[in-house]
């Protein structure tokens, strides 16, 4: 992946711990921070994923915020906060990046998402010389859509390619079956020289296959393959054995 990487918008994150006031404090203490020097970014697809509370997404808009995006999501050309709850972290990452620049990017957020579609709607309503912003995310209100159609109207429209693309928990509204719609209009942007930083609890999202898979963990940070994550392992362990697994997990219940 060294020569590949070149190729890379954002190569890799460096934490400048030398610089952090103390690790004990948030979100220094979190385990994906605490054990952190660097991560080295693959030049299409990079996985970030652990159990809730390892802080994929501390890191994740941390590193969104280094390069420029706004903490709750959109374009670098989003400006608006409804309430700073964003991390420090951003301030002591340092980004390296490629030799070549992206000329489109989003940070994705499911959980401040009503925020970014509530802001395009609001941009709108004022005078303005130029297209409604809707017409770049297919032409309707976000909120005048589902949760799920919302998201992928996003993804299908507004991402254009050639960019660099962070994703926070893009499945939280997408069936399985728009999961895998959603594998087939990332793998559409990377052939369209686009690169992508997804932290993801779907074995499905996670499948893309060339790609790196980091796992934190709370000894730290690590590689995984698909079928070493825990994601992969109990959903295919549930499907297989669905009857096995129930009767345990309902155990206590019956005695």
């Amino acid at each position: 992946m060294d020569n590949a990487a070149m190729l890379a918008y954002l190569r890799s994150v460096v934490l400048m711990r030398e610089r952090i006031p103390s690790f004990h404090e948030y979100p220094f203490n979190l385990p994906a921070v605490a054990a952190l020097d660097g991560l080295q970014f693959h030049p299409k697809v990079t996985y970030i994923i652990g159990e809730n509370g390892m802080g994929k997404s501390t890191l994740l808009e941390a590193i969104a915020t280094a390069l420029g995006f706004n903490p709750e999501g959109g374009t670098m050309n989003f400006s608006f906060s409804t309430e700073e709850t964003h991390s420090k972290l951003h301030a002591y990452i340092r980004t390296v990046r490629g030799v070549r620049k992206p000329r489109d990017g989003f940070f994705f957020r499911a959980e401040s998402y009503y925020n970014v579609a509530t802001n395009i709607d609001r941009l709108d309503a004022e005078d303005s010389f130029g297209p409604p912003i809707r017409n770049s995310y297919g032409g309707k209100s976000l909120h005048q859509q589902s949760h799920g159609e919302s998201f992928f109207a996003t993804f299908l429209h507004r991402f254009w390619g050639n960019g660099l693309y962070i994703m926070d928990e893009p499945e939280a509204a997408l069936s399985p079956l728009r999961q895998m719609a959603l594998l087939r209009r990332i793998h559409d942007l990377v052939r369209d020289d686009s690169q992508f930083i997804i932290a993801t609890h779907s074995p499905i999202v996670m499948a893309y296959p060339d790609s790196i898979i980091y796992k934190l963990t709370s000894e730290g940070l690590e590689e995984s393959s698909l079928e070493e994550t825990d994601h992969y392992m109990i959903t295919k362990e549930f499907v297989n054995h669905r009857e096995a697994m129930l009767q345990e997990l309902f155990e206590d219940d019956e005695e």
